[in-house]
């Protein structure tokens, strides 16, 4: 699989549909993919009048994720732009990173 071309997606499929806060909160399956491997990708942009939020979410049945394993996908869906870690609860399998933007 190639990252780029699949991070490509997600970033279009998130920018052509935007969640709009605070109400809209339903993530579209186009949102999401599975690798052959069973890593679970979602990205989100989460707009407001005053904010944009880009979320991707990692996540594996059986553990969590690797740093190496979600390294390439931050790099491609976030466009460079360093994303921060969102604490997560003791023996979850999901990493959530975010990028906050001022729309100002």
């Amino acid at each position: 699989m190639d990252i780029a071309t699949e991070a490509a997606r997600l970033r279009a499929a998130a920018e052509a549909k935007p969640m709009r806060l605070p109400i809209n909160r339903k993530v579209d399956e186009s949102h999401h993919l599975v690798t052959p491997d069973g890593l679970s990708v979602w990205f989100t942009i989460q707009v407001s009048p005053h904010s944009r939020i880009r979320e991707a979410i990692f996540e594996r049945a059986d553990r969590t994720p690797a740093e190496e394993e979600v390294r390439g996908w931050l790099e491609q869906l976030f466009d460079g732009a360093t994303a921060t870690e969102a604490p997560t609860f003791p023996g979850s399998t999901t990493r959530r990173f975010e990028v906050f933007e001022n729309a100002s």
